[in-house]
């Protein structure tokens, strides 16, 4: 096998802790990343955008022994290594800026990963921060909808475990290497999630948990949603840095509000004044996504059955299907007295297939 290939290369440069905006810069001054390993020492150091200890580590580290025995030692091991060269690389990520240009894996990533939404807020979640995630994971991943987060305390643990508790995909992006558990006490999480979902990170083997790798992990995570929920946070906070990059990624953002004299809800309703859609419930992240709309309607086709309404209720259904509807509409349309509306109604309720909005109106659960 030939060792010496632009993939590779890509992971010689991660093993070194090279960053991907350098990795960015050199690929824009070569015309193939396997290159460097021949380019005299004189045009490395001639190389714009790279600072000079990473030309130093670039040129002392050009042995093929070390190279040959680096991809020999990954490949016997049992973490997946997937690079932006790579077929299953996640198409998400790819477009967005400084995407990473190596990801080093744990489980699997399937087609259905594309459906995600990312929940991410404090390490010291609050019982209302708890309970509202737990919601809110229910319900997206009753439409097959991924979860995403950073595998941190907190909101992010809670998330990642109540979507498992549900039989949902998870996906947990570090800010470490691969190798090591961070916060220990998410082990549970971290062995589990593999399972049925992924546990990601851009980090080489080894990589300690560095403070200022946490904001680089964030944009991952955002990267790889349609949109990114953030629950609680402080005024400063990671979960904002993530929503911060979501704006910039052209995802959507939301953000739950909460009491103006909790510190923890100080970021989200800072979120909501500067524009943030407001999550009262799933609706509201529904219908500002379209691939959630058009998992909406899937999930209902797939788990629809109706051979057993009667006549009557089948009529009034057809009419709430084509949207929500006003209970005096239901009977002009159907010349039905308003206690036959309301008596099947009811029945429709208590079968789970609507739900009453304010204003006697009614809508497809």
């Amino acid at each position: 096998m030939n060792k010496i290939s632009n993939r590779n290369i890509l992971i010689w440069l991660s093993s070194l802790r090279i960053g991907s905006k350098s990795i960015d810069n050199i690929m824009k001054q070569v015309v193939q990343l396997t290159d460097i390993w021949e380019l005299p020492c004189k045009n490395i150091y001639g190389l714009r955008g790279i600072n000079a200890k990473t030309k130093e580590k670039i040129i002392s580290n050009r042995n093929i022994d070390n190279m040959e025995r680096l991809i020999e030692d990954i490949e016997d091991s049992n973490i997946d290594v997937v690079t932006i060269f790579d077929q299953d690389y996640p198409k998400l990520l790819k477009h967005i800026y400084d995407s990473p240009k190596v990801l080093y894996r744990r489980g699997q990533m399937v087609e259905a990963d594309s459906i995600a939404i990312a929940i991410v807020g404090s390490r010291k979640a609050t019982t209302y921060g708890k309970w509202a995630t737990e919601r809110l994971v229910k319900e997206l991943v009753k439409l097959d909808v991924t979860i995403i987060s950073g595998l941190a305390a907190g909101i992010d643990g809670i998330a990642h475990k109540k979507a498992l508790e549900e039989n949902g995909r998870t996906i947990g992006v570090l800010g470490n290497g691969l190798d090591i558990i961070y916060p220990k006490r998410n082990k549970d999480i971290y062995d589990e999630i593999p399972q049925n979902g992924a546990i990601l990170t851009e980090f080489f083997f080894g990589t300690p948990p560095f403070a200022y790798n946490f904001p680089q992990r964030n944009r991952i995570i955002s990267g790889l949603s349609l949109g990114v929920i953030v629950v609680e946070a402080k005024e400063k906070s990671g979960s904002l840095i993530t929503a911060h990059h979501a704006s910039e990624q052209g995802r959507e953002v939301f953000a739950l509000p909460g009491n103006i004299n909790s510190i923890f809800s100080r970021g989200t309703n800072m979120l909501i004044k500067d524009g943030a859609k407001l999550v009262m419930d799933i609706d509201d992240i529904v219908e500002e996504i379209y691939d959630l709309q058009v998992q909406v309607e899937k999930n209902r086709e797939i788990q629809s059955d109706y051979s057993q309404l009667s006549e009557l209720e089948l009529r009034v259904f057809e009419l709430i299907k084509k949207g929500p509807i006003h209970c005096d509409k239901i009977v002009f349309n159907t010349g039905l007295d308003i206690s036959t509306v309301y008596s099947v109604l009811t029945a429709l309720e208590i079968k789970g297939l609507v739900k009453e909005l304010p204003g006697n109106t009614f809508a497809l659960v």
